[in-house]
């Protein structure tokens, strides 16, 4: 029987937070697990997640694919499970996620009433107790908080917690751009050229995973730093686009200059009078910086740095 849905779940050298990730997975109610397959994708040189994925298809009758993507980067870990996955619609979960079991229920339900092509939920990131420094900022920098009640949304999300209608992909193998690889920004560049091409999206409240970020992530540098990333988006989209949109690029690096110099100067003040905010502004500044310095040598790597 060929699965109508496949969850893929991209991982790297996480064996733990994978095991987690895809166990909640497969231990989804509500849907007709008949209809659906686990596929991992390892992105590591050495097949260091094949053992997990072994393991976990030792546990269910529900099948576990491994798919062994030695070339480092999101997108081509992203391309390899679209083209492992055999069903018509792909949920897209971290290794870093944890799911309830209605999870997948959830994202179904609302693909089915919106018709939608894609379909976000929500990401409550839990931090650790022992992370006392900006811990309010860090919880909220790592989830997704959007609307309350359920229906079609006119922007997107990311690519975790999602799930997509592969008809409605561009490419139905490979859809995410390769120059993303390890800058990220891969998803947003898909659904932003699926929204042109008049893609429905649509958010499910009820959809809801948890975060777990790695430790080594739990720091304002690094935040920051992916603050600035996130900020090169909606410039980079212009300059990208076929043929490239010089109008938008010029609006997005003036409206990131009145960023970064606005809320460049209330996160120094909010810095000395030690308000409780401060870090927030600070990322407000990193992200409109980002949208006028996205070019060269102020593009920075993320993803697919290990051999």
């Amino acid at each position: 029987m060929t699965p109508r849905i496949s969850i893929v779940i991209p991982t790297q050298r996480r064996p733990e937070p994978l095991a987690l990730a895809a166990r909640s997975a497969l231990a989804q109610r509500g849907v007709d697990m008949a209809e659906v397959e686990l596929v991992i994708v390892d992105n590591d040189a050495a097949p260091s997640a094949r053992a997990v994925a072994e393991r976990l298809a030792g546990e269910t009758a529900v099948p576990v694919v491994y798919a062994h993507e030695r070339r480092p980067g999101v997108a081509h870990a992203r391309n390899a499970g679209v083209a492992t996955a055999r069903g018509e619609l792909i949920a897209f979960l971290d290794d870093d996620e944890e799911a309830p079991d209605g999870w997948l229920a959830a994202l179904l339900a609302t693909q089915a009433r919106h018709d939608a092509d894609v379909v976000f939920g929500p990401v409550r990131a839990r931090v650790p107790d022992d992370v006392r420094c900006h811990r309010a900022y860090l919880a909220r920098f790592f989830s997704r908080i959007g609307p309350d009640g359920e229906g079609p949304m006119p922007g997107y999300f990311g690519c975790g917690n999602s799930l997509v209608r592969r008809a409605a992909l561009p490419d139905a193998v490979a859809p995410f751009a390769l120059e993303r690889n390890h800058i990220g920004g891969e998803d947003d560049l898909l659904f932003g050229h699926m929204q042109a091409a008049g893609a429905r999206f649509a958010w499910a409240p009820d959809a809801w995973v948890h975060e777990d970020p790695a430790p080594s992530r739990l720091t304002l540098r690094y935040t920051l730093l992916r603050a600035f990333a996130y900020g090169q988006g909606p410039t980079e989209h212009c300059a990208s686009a076929v043929p490239p949109d010089r109008v938008g690029v010029a609006r997005w690096m003036a409206i990131g200059v009145g960023q970064a110099v606005v809320y460049g100067a209330a996160a120094g003040v909010a810095w000395v009078t030690g308000a409780p905010d401060r870090a927030q502004r600070l990322d407000r500044a990193a992200r409109g910086l980002g949208k006028t310095l996205w070019f060269g040598p102020f593009k920075l790597g993320f993803y697919g740095l290990t051999p």
